[in-house]
């Protein structure tokens, strides 16, 4: 007796074709999973047997192996728990084989014969809606697959009621595509008292999805604003929604099946690991920068980052994405990130501070930025102090703008941006910080006496070209948030105006 079931294995994002064969033959009774599992497949065997088990039937005392190809391409995961049962059952003819051979099928069985939820069921269904097939999955993860296009899901609560299924004595619901519920509701830009500068700089990073670092004393309010952006961010379209998601759900972090068009906000710890942060691991999964695509990320502390994993931002910024390479996999992720970072002046955090001392300025100040490097310091865009707010700031009543009405200006000239890429043939760039080579040439061009003005104050902070050109970048985002076509003076000095430089003693 043989059986084919169609399943998948994952590398990265990826996924790829596994062809699950059964053979039942005569012999020393024996259950074998070959084609290179690991010990998760491994243990298949014994949940499967528990699982048949569970709804009355045995396994035969016959020779069963199963084959995972091609053999040569490693397997993991629990959701082969699901493909090997089906099999087994198309083998014994309790299942049609034919309509089998229909699906992709992924899924992890409980001891009593629960289907049990399993990551990346979303990528799966991208994957199946592409060769044409359908998708048999856990039911609680059934309305993600839905979100993919896909129309024909089987999401099954338990193996018996999957059986039925097929057997034609229970017809199993259709899933319905579900979106997760705003969690956002509570924050508002309005909360913030005082800060004016700090905000208008934020709201420019949010139009045109540019780096900041916020140096300022402790209490004067960085993480607040930074746990703020993405209330004046532009909402998911379901393209980056879907794309997000797909990350989140090989990770584990997409529950219940429900899409969110929230942009993500990750601010990880400053203990965290370079794999924490960048991606990797024994099974190559995604990081914080991959789980902040399309979103976030805020790191909080900064110099108290390990150096080795800072460093290792520097190249996903730059290109938007992350490579993975472990000895048994090489593996891509997105990460497409807006990064905000916050840090104290010093060590003891209030050197420049009135009414406050520094205990060993300048020499705190000096070792405590030095753990940050040129070249990082060089990708963010904006560089802000955030100074302390005063009592009188504290106590005023009247509240500043919502996030509401800051959002509009920022799909405004967000808008202007994209509008202005598809004239110079680029439709699939969207934001200033993406502005490279000749299309920054194209889209900020100055005359003599603004470039002059430029170059004079390039030359005297001592500017690196990336910065010269992040500061570019900065006067064209400025420029589009007034809705004007030219970037004047006023632009490129406002713009220049967020290349703070940190005080190494104290004032």
């Amino acid at each position: 007796m043989q059986a084919h079931v169609n399943t998948i294995a994952f590398n990265g994002l990826d996924t790829l074709d596994v062809d699950l064969q059964l053979q039942i033959s005569s012999g020393i009774p024996a259950f074998n999973i070959v084609g290179l599992p690991d010990k998760t497949i491994a243990e298949s065997k014994e949940r499967v047997r528990a699982a048949l088990n569970s709804i009355g039937l045995e396994l035969p005392a016959k020779r069963i192996i199963i084959n995972l190809a091609p053999a040569d391409l490693l397997k993991e995961g629990s959701h082969f728990d699901l493909p090997i049962a089906l099999a087994i059952l198309a083998g014994l003819g309790i299942v049609p084989a034919e309509e089998i051979a229909n699906y992709i099928v992924i899924g992890e069985l409980g001891l009593d014969g629960a289907i049990m939820p399993v990551n990346g069921v979303l990528p799966v269904a991208i994957h199946a809606n592409r060769r044409n097939k359908g998708l048999v999955c856990p039911e609680i993860e059934g309305s993600e697959a839905v979100w993919s296009g896909l129309t024909d899901v089987v999401a099954a609560p338990s193996l018996l009621s999957l059986i039925n299924h097929f057997k034609g004595v229970q017809q199993l619901p259709k899933p319905i595509a579900r979106q997760r519920k705003s969690q956002a509701s509570t924050l508002d830009m309005s909360d913030v008292k005082g800060q004016e500068t700090a905000k208008r700089a934020l709201e420019i990073a949010a139009a045109g999805a540019h780096n900041m670092l916020m140096v300022g004393t402790p209490g004067a309010g960085k993480s607040m604003l930074a746990s703020r952006l993405t209330t004046i961010l532009p909402p998911l379209t379901t393209e980056e929604a879907l794309e997000t998601c797909m990350i989140h759900s090989i990770a584990g972090e997409l529950k219940n099946g429900e899409i969110s068009f929230e942009r993500p906000y990750r601010d990880p710890h400053h203990n965290a690991s370079t794999p924490a942060l960048i991606g990797g691991g024994r099974k190559g999964v995604p990081g914080e920068i991959s789980l902040a695509h399309n979103g976030v990320l805020f790191l909080d502390e900064l110099p108290e980052f390990n150096r080795a994993t800072l460093e290792a931002l520097r190249q996903p910024i730059e290109t938007g994405y992350v490579s993975i390479s472990r000895v048994n996999c090489h593996t891509q992720y997105p990460a497409n990130f807006q990064l905000i970072a916050a840090m104290n002046p010093c060590r003891c955090g209030y050197l420049g501070c009135q009414g406050q001392e520094c205990s060993r300025a300048p020499k705190c100040a000096e070792e405590y930025q030095s753990r940050i490097s040129g070249p990082l310091m060089d990708r963010f865009d904006i560089h802000i102090q955030v100074p302390p707010v005063s009592p009188w700031e504290m106590s005023e009543v009247k509240k500043g703008e919502s996030s509401a009405v800051i959002r509009q200006r920022v799909v405004a000239a967000r808008k202007i941006q994209e509008e202005r890429f598809k004239k110079l043939g680029y439709p699939t760039l969207h934001t200033n910080s993406q502005l490279k080579g000749d299309l920054l040439e194209d889209a900020v061009k100055l005359d003599a006496e603004t470039q002059k003005m430029l170059i004079a104050f390039a030359d005297k902070m001592k500017m690196s070209a990336r910065a010269y050109h992040r500061t570019l970048k900065l006067a064209r985002t400025i420029a589009d948030l007034q809705n004007e076509q030219k970037v004047s003076k006023v632009h490129i000095a406002e713009a220049l105006s967020y290349r703070y430089v940190m005080p190494s003693k104290q004032v």
